[in-house]
């Protein structure tokens, strides 16, 4: 199995996923739980990390697009 991902959609999702992440941080602050941001960063630049190694095992980043020729 290959991983057809590119590299503006990986970045794309893993800053949609560290808003998230950042958010629910905020409302658990508002609400009384304070969370430090340090392990918060730490953690975002280990998925990132942990996602491009994947991408890397499964085949590598999707270069050209797969489609017909022109004739």
């Amino acid at each position: 199995m290959t991983a057809d991902v590119t590299r503006g959609g990986l970045l794309v999702t893993l800053a949609i996923f560290g808003v998230i992440v950042y958010e629910i941080r905020t409302v658990l602050d508002f609400v009384g739980i304070e969370l430090p941001l340090i392990p918060y960063m730490a953690g975002v630049l280990v998925l990132a990390g942990l996602a491009v190694w994947v991408v890397v095992l499964k085949g590598g980043w999707r270069t050209e697009p797969e489609g017909d020729e022109p004739a």
